[in-house]
């Protein structure tokens, strides 16, 4: 099932991509982003109320409050940086670039949570970076 919601996230970050890039069109990056946020927030909070997931809130740790907070400032930096990018730069160019998160991730999820680092991980992680330069240059 995650393979499944895995392929949909990449279908929908793809439109994403697209529609921003149109959408941006004579617009402040940032107000591009603050109005896209709005749209994901009440996205979100109607879905945590159709599946009853409010109910958790009081059960969440002051640690897990602390990293998802520490995430979500992560998440308004990257889609800050990442409007203005596509604002000022082409599509086929902006996007790979931000897929190098996918190798910063890995990196990083070995380094801070141990998470092991194999032939194929690092394989796979110089595929990316070449695809990447291909596409870019």
């Amino acid at each position: 099932m995650w393979f499944f919601f895995a392929l949909l996230s990449a279908v929908f970050a793809a439109l994403t991509s697209i529609l921003a890039k149109i959408g941006i069109s004579g617009v402040n990056s940032n107000l591009a982003t603050a109005i896209r946020t709005m749209v994901v927030v009440v996205m979100a909070w109607v879905m945590v109320f159709l599946t009853n997931g409010q109910k958790g809130i009081a059960e969440i740790s002051r640690r897990s409050w602390i990293f998802l907070i520490l995430s979500g400032l992560a998440t308004g930096a990257s889609w800050l940086c990442y409007y203005k990018a596509l604002q000022t730069g082409e599509v086929s160019k902006v996007v790979p670039i931000d897929k190098l998160s996918v190798v910063i991730t890995l990196i990083l999820a070995f380094v801070l949570l141990h998470e092991p680092f194999t032939i194929k991980s690092l394989f796979g992680c110089a595929l990316i970076a070449a695809g990447t330069l291909v596409l870019i240059i």
